[in-house]
């Protein structure tokens, strides 16, 4: 089992212990990361394809999804409200002309499209393809290096963490009110207790959790893992600007682990510069916690 982790974490910890690159190299990472997903889900698609009994295999994944999809996010949901209540969020409100949600929600639904790519591939059966798990665990271990540095790069201090304590707030809430969520889901699920746990993991990090799942628990998991996230960030980028009016922890918290990227932007132009910090810490938390978590749960 800890070997197993220390296989998984080893990569993260090394790039994050590397000195800061400079401006060039970190955008030159976070390209060859941006790629790295890519390849790493088409890979995924592939090994999904040579499950046995495929069609019941799907179900299960469409089943997988909603149902842990549900219960993290309702319990992300009333354990916000909650802080909410208790430690109101009071702000200046400023509003700016937003991005097209409709094309950031295509962005993520393209990653959909890689994996099909690759399921479609893999129901050739082509012999080569069989080396496809194998890939990707090494592109799994280039991945975690790679997110070690993009943390990194991001300099933040643990000064700044402790500071922010709203985004702290929020994203201590979210972690373990997704963890009480993945519970619900493995005992309605009939799944491993740890199985569940580590489904609540990825905080919407689909890129992460739909690749780390699959080398652990197989393709079936893994692939309920990414659509379980996925389905959590595009949530995110349709009702920011209707709840970040009054439930403004709620809008950050259903961000998960993106709000330091690629929800982001939506954050700042739906609730005004004043959520940014709180935004960078949030994701910036989440980000780290949750490999970690999935690692430990997946060993």
């Amino acid at each position: 089992m800890y070997s197993g982790l220390l296989i998984i974490l080893l990569p993260l910890f090394i790039g994050y212990l590397l000195p800061p690159s400079g401006a060039a190299r970190m955008r030159m990472v976070n390209k060859v990361l941006g790629w790295m997903v890519y390849i790493i889900l088409f890979f995924m698609g592939i090994s999904l394809a040579f499950i046995d009994d495929l069609g019941q295999s799907l179900l299960a994944i469409l089943r997988y999804s909603l149902v842990s999809a549900t219960c993290i996010l309702i319990c992300n949901v009333l354990a916000l409200r909650l802080l909410e209540a208790r430690h109101p969020w009071r702000h200046a409100q400023q509003h700016e002309a937003l991005p097209s949600r409709l094309r950031m929600a295509l962005e993520s639904v393209k990653l959909c499209g890689v994996v099909a790519a690759g399921f479609c591939l893999g129901l050739s059966r082509w012999t080569p393809l069989t080396f496809a798990s194998q890939i990707g665990e090494y592109a799994l271990l280039l991945l975690l290096f790679l997110v070690g540095l993009q943390l990194r790069g991001n300099g933040m201090t643990v000064r700044q963490i402790v500071l922010n304590r709203r985004g702290m707030q929020v994203a201590l809430v979210v972690v373990f009110s997704a963890l009480a969520g993945g519970i619900i889901a493995s005992l309605a699920l009939g799944l491993p207790l740890r199985t569940g746990l580590a489904l609540a993991s990825g905080f919407g990090w689909y890129s992460l959790s739909g690749i780390m799942m699959t080398e652990s628990f197989g393709p079936v998991i893994g692939s309920a893992a990414f659509f379980n996230d996925l389905l959590r960030e595009l949530l995110a980028i349709m009702l920011i600007p209707s709840l970040i009016r009054r439930h403004r922890a709620s809008a950050l918290g259903l961000c998960g682990a993106t709000s330091m990227d690629f929800t982001l932007p939506v954050l700042q132009r739906s609730g005004g510069m004043e959520i940014v910090s709180a935004a960078i810490v949030h994701g910036f938390i989440l980000s780290l916690i949750a490999p970690l978590l999935m690692a430990l749960f997946s060993a």
